[in-house]
């Protein structure tokens, strides 16, 4: 159930680096209108070691990340990785490009900086489940799947690395498929032997198991929902990528499970809001 997010012991203002460097005036609107709405300590690190230090030292101040959606993975990332009960309250006031926003976007923050930080001070806190994978990296709104693009295309520049297509192509090239086994809660979704074009695994905005579609060429996706979805490929040089929270993709793997964990954080939006749009990637 949702509740009043009001800052008892005051807020912790963590201003991601990146953020201070691209956008200094957003920066310090961020802070003037939380700093006049509360008791707020400004923490200006220069390294991820020393956000994570600042966290961690945080007491019983509410975090509140200035930054785009990769400060915010990484300070829910660190609460999770903390000893003792789960449910950490976070807020996040959204500075960055317009592609580095687009978790939160999906997750119902305001894109406007003020809209954000008033947010931060009088919002709700909204329980959120939580993907965990088997590497210890977790997933808040939903990951993907696709086949990747035909290697090493020729240009008159000379060669597109497979690696620079993954990082900069959306989708995957119209047609292009893979062979994947899809696990859902121990169930086999679609075999190995079946191409597949594209796979999707999203938290819920009502909570409940997580969301699995599976596209197939020429037929109708695959859905299933469950706790616990496991994607894995055969073949010595098999491996898959994947993108999460709309992250860039990672490096190739062979196989991963993510399990849902409900209820594992909560995000502070303002009051009588939503997610804006279901979670995706």
């Amino acid at each position: 159930m949702s509740h009043a997010g009001a800052p008892v012991g005051g807020l912790l203002v963590l201003v991601d680096p990146v953020a201070r460097r691209l956008d200094g005036e957003s920066v310090r609107i961020a802070k003037d209108v939380l700093s006049a709405g509360a008791a707020a300590k400004i923490c200006l690190p220069d390294s991820q070691e020393e956000f994570a230090r600042a966290l961690a030292r945080r007491g019983h101040r509410r975090p509140v990340v200035v930054g785009d959606d990769g400060a915010l993975v990484r300070a829910v990332g660190l609460l999770h990785g903390e000893p003792g009960p789960g449910e950490a309250a976070v807020s996040l006031v959204p500075v960055g490009p317009a592609g580095s926003l687009a978790l939160a976007r999906s997750l119902g923050v305001p894109l406007s900086v003020v809209f954000a930080a008033r947010a931060a001070l009088d919002g709700v806190t909204r329980p959120r489940d939580l993907l965990v994978d088997d590497c210890g990296g977790v997933v808040l709104g939903g990951l993907r799947i696709a086949a990747p693009p035909a290697p090493a295309v020729r240009r008159a520049g000379g060669y597109r690395s497979l690696l620079r297509t993954l990082l900069l192509a959306p989708a995957a090239a119209p047609g292009a498929v893979q062979s994947l086994r899809v696990e859902v809660d121990g169930v086999v979704l679609v075999d190995a032997d079946r191409p597949v074009e594209d796979v999707a695994v999203r938290t819920r905005e009502d909570g409940g198991p997580a969301r699995v579609v599976v596209r197939l060429p020429g037929g109708a996706p695959l859905t299933g929902y469950g706790e616990a979805v496991t994607v894995s490929v055969t073949g010595p040089a098999a491996s898959f990528h994947y993108r999460a929270d709309h992250a860039p993709p990672g490096p190739p793997t062979r196989r991963r499970t993510w399990t849902r964990l409900p209820s594992a954080w909560s995000l502070t939006l303002p009051r009588g809001l939503g997610s804006s749009s279901p979670a995706g990637v």
